[in-house]
């Protein structure tokens, strides 16, 4: 068997170096002789984790005073009610760019006023709505930054005249990010920062308690801020990977250095799908995401779909189909997918259209 070149949407591809040091601790937790799977979160050397988690949070990201960093179950899905519980008085507005976006406008909808300021639903959120005006009236205004069933990407800070949440499950740590100009980021970590189970949140502190609502006690980021993300049990498994994540990341160069090893994956998979007549890029070139690169085979050769799928796979590629809403193909492209995996990919592809000159 090769070695299998992995593109899943998430949970991600994680680093070899992670996954050993979770191996050792799940045998051995820091000399405890104790599993991490049977650690208490009140185990000694438990807090020392969590307050490293923390830090590299703040550091890679340069999270300036004023915001914390907490560490939530729930996944975004949840965070969707999370968003408006605390932060929706009177209304929200959404770029909507795709089901998850169109999900999280669900939910604050259920608690107050909010609606969609733009849309790319007409064509099937292929691009990034522009030229759009924000509602200064607005408690806040929701971006999702990566949009990964569409592979299309937000992929600078903007100025925004209310506050500004973002959900940047699928692209948080690929790229620098100027914290100042959220009142919030959050995400589920199977994307770029470790396994499923956890959820990180950056939150501006004072942008909180401004609600008039009561907010049931789990539902409310101050109790988890208070408690340093202890309240209840955290997820102890997933925190830890991603600490390990975090330091793999710190050690290979930090934001900078992976944003650049980023780009040249991406770029060098979009340069395959313009070149190759057998593929066709789906979403529009202005707004390709970096992380997700989402293609279908280019017209009059639709038929070949299922046949260049086989064939992948055959040849040690994982989870390149495309989601089931879309159909076509998806490589994700995340912080430890390597440029040897993608090189692979491209590789498949071309050695396919010889095939089918």
């Amino acid at each position: 068997m090769g070695k299998k070149h992995v593109f899943n949407a998430g949970p991600c591809v994680l680093p070899q170096s992670v996954i050993d040091n979770t191996i050792e601790a799940l045998k051995d937790f820091k000399g405890t002789g104790v599993s991490l799977l049977s650690i208490s979160h009140r185990t000694k050397g438990w807090d020392e984790t969590m307050d490293e988690c923390r830090a590299l949070w703040k550091e890679i990201l340069d999270i300036p005073e004023g915001y914390e960093v907490v560490f939530l179950g729930g996944g975004a899905s949840l965070e969707f009610l999370y968003v408006p519980m605390n932060f929706l008085e009177h209304k929200a507005g959404y770029l909507e760019t795709g089901v998850w976006a169109k999900k999280a406008l669900k939910e604050a909808k259920g608690l107050g006023e909010a609606f969609a300021v733009a849309s790319s639903a007409d064509k099937n959120y292929n691009y990034i709505p522009k030229g759009y005006e924000i509602p200064k009236d607005l408690d806040y205004f929701h971006i999702t930054t990566n949009n990964t069933i569409y592979g299309t990407e937000i992929k600078e800070d903007i100025d925004c005249p209310v506050p500004l949440i973002a959900d940047m499950s699928s692209d948080i740590l690929s790229r620098r990010v100027d914290v100042s100009k959220y009142a919030m980021i959050y995400g589920g970590a199977q994307k770029n920062a470790g396994p499923a189970g956890v959820t990180f949140a950056i939150v501006k502190k004072d942008a909180l308690g401004k609600v008039s609502r009561y907010i049931p006690t789990m539902l409310d980021y101050r109790t988890h801020i208070d408690k340093l993300s202890m309240f209840n049990t955290p997820p102890v498994f997933g925190i830890f990977v991603m600490n390990e994540m975090l330091k793999w990341l710190k050690g290979l160069g930090g934001i900078d250095a992976i944003h650049a090893i980023n780009v040249k994956k991406a770029e060098t998979l979009y340069a395959e799908i313009d070149r190759n007549p057998l593929f066709v890029g789906t979403a529009a070139k202005e707004d390709r995401s970096i992380m997700n690169v989402c293609f279908v085979m280019a017209e009059g050769h639709e038929d070949l779909q299922d046949e260049f799928l086989k064939f992948a796979t055959e040849r040690d590629m994982v989870g390149i189909k495309g989601h089931r809403s879309v159909g076509g193909f998806r490589a994700s492209l995340y912080n430890a997918c390597t440029q040897e995996d993608v090189d692979a990919l491209v590789a498949v592809m071309q050695e396919f259209a010889k095939i089918h000159a």
